[in-house]
């Protein structure tokens, strides 16, 4: 009877007034359809280093860390008469063009042969973010807005965190579509066909927006602090990027943290002070959690051309992981409602270190003593350690949502999602230091000259001590400041 629920649950709880909703959330997860012939394409084409691509990771989470315009733009600013459908449409608009830029580099067009190749790769690439970030805010905006709100408040509640778990698998389900696809089909058609292939994901976008029913919402006034800080602080990002300040990346992380939190002091400055404690804290764990460093690009590089692996196995990798993630998203979609956030993430930071083993046990040949194909064993670690990443950012989300003010639900979506960014930035900061200081190199040749050698001397310690910090900080971190923990 239990496994029956775990397996009918998502399917029971889905509503026909959440399907167009669920379709934005599928063309987000379908995003990810050019990421391998992506990775290809900029290895083979663009002479960018592994920390050049770690800073340009960091830049392209920049948009939504000002997710809070977004935010009040939707709240405040309507479009056509429309602050919720005319948003979707404008987003679609820009990842079409951020897609056409991309089919222009691959296809060498004579149109932007005058500029150079890796100005217009950052650039399409940040228009494009910026298209699915303005899809996000609306899509979170609209999960609270096709709620049935004539039942009794506890069934709001339920109603408001099953969304949040549809949206999820609505996620996955596009990602488990789209992820081996990708690299398969790179190994038949060109990239530029993959890049054309995608332009169906703003069209799935725009089908959603047109058939979703909303509850009628009045547009609010302007937060002028917000709205106005926001605008501010994007104008300061752009000139800082354009004018190639000294450790902008720095500057623009710690003014980025500073104007958030002060953001959403403002936001819950009117709670009760144990509320305002427990949102503090849930802060804590859902920024630490993501502020942890990874590897870079030089893990993959050393897979391409050490491990031998190809497009199409790449394909099959993330094949696999979507499929193993959605399962695993799917089945646990009950317990994830009713268990302790913290715990759970606990649990889930051990099994992460476990799993995180084979590929150090790759480096230093394990598998080859062993007699293992290396190819085995990444699919294996892949099958099994692909829900549990999963998980933990549905957890993540779920403890935004439980932690959400009463009539800020929107802006303080965008708030935390920004925060949550601003700690990939603290990521992608933390790995380009990583990789400073252990520097991994592959092989680059222009017309024809060998530029740089292959070296991968440094990938080893890099990974540990990426391991290590990702166990050990969200521990303790989790076990310091657990709100559920301060209740007891």
């Amino acid at each position: 009877m239990k496994i029956k629920q775990m397996i009918l649950t998502p399917i029971l709880a889905i509503k026909a007034r959440y399907i167009p909703l669920l379709l934005i959330y599928f063309a987000y997860g379908a995003s990810g359809f050019t990421a391998i012939v992506e990775s290809f394409w900029v290895k083979s084409s663009l002479n960018l280093s592994a920390e050049a691509l770690v800073a340009l990771s960091v830049w392209l989470t920049v948009p939504w860390t000002i997710k809070m315009i977004f935010g009040q733009m939707v709240d405040s600013i309507p479009i056509f008469g429309s602050s919720r459908k005319s948003y979707i449409v404008i987003g679609a608009l820009f990842i079409t063009f951020g897609i056409f830029l991309m089919l222009g580099l691959i296809q060498e067009s004579h149109l932007l042969s005058g500029f150079k190749k890796g100005s217009v790769y950052i650039f399409a690439s940040v228009i494009m973010v910026i298209g699915y970030v303005m899809q996000d805010v609306v899509a979170d905006t609209m999960s609270t807005e096709v709620v049935d709100r004539t039942q009794s408040q506890e069934d709001i509640e339920h109603e408001l965190a099953m969304i949040q778990v549809l949206g999820r698998l609505s996620l996955g389900i596009a990602i488990f579509v789209v992820s081996g696809l990708g690299g398969w089909l790179a190994d038949i058609y060109s990239y530029s066909t993959i890049y054309a292939i995608s332009l169906l994901i703003p069209i799935i976008s725009i089908l959603g927006v047109i058939f979703i029913k909303l509850n009628p919402v009045e547009s609010t006034p302007l937060n002028l602090p917000i709205f106005i800080g926001g605008f501010l602080f994007a104008i300061f990002i752009i000139f800082m990027g354009y004018n190639d300040v000294p450790y902008s990346q720095e500057i623009v992380f710690v003014i980025s943290l500073i104007i958030v939190l002060s953001m959403l002091k403002i936001l819950i400055n009117d709670l009760d002070e144990t509320t305002q404690r427990h949102i503090v804290m849930a802060m804590i764990i859902i920024f630490v959690y993501r502020a942890t460093p990874n590897v870079g690009p030089a893990l993959q590089w050393w897979e391409i051309d050490v491990l031998k692996f190809n497009e199409s196995f790449f394909g099959t990798l993330s094949q696999i992981g979507a499929t193993i993630a959605l399962i695993g998203m799917w089945v646990s979609s009950r317990f994830i409602v009713k268990q302790a956030i913290g715990k759970v993430l606990i649990f889930l930071t051990i099994i992460g270190f476990f799993l995180s083993l084979p590929i150090i046990g790759m480096y230093y040949g394990l598998h080859i003593k062993l007699g293992l194909d290396a190819h085995t064993v990444a699919l294996v670690d892949t099958a099994v350690s692909s829900p549990f990443d999963y998980i933990s950012n549905v957890l993540m989300l779920t403890l935004v949502a439980i932690y959400a003010p009463e009539g800020k639900r929107g802006t303080w979506f965008a708030l935390m999602a920004s925060l949550m960014n601003i700690a990939l930035s603290a990521s992608g900061l933390f790995t380009k230091y990583l990789n400073k200081i252990f520097v991994v190199t592959r092989e680059v040749k222009e017309n024809g000259v060998l530029t740089s050698v292959a070296n991968y001397d440094n990938l080893g310690i890099l990974l540990w001590i990426v391991i290590i910090v990702g166990t050990l900080v969200p521990l303790v971190a989790i076990w310091k400041f657990d709100p559920k923990k301060d209740n007891n």
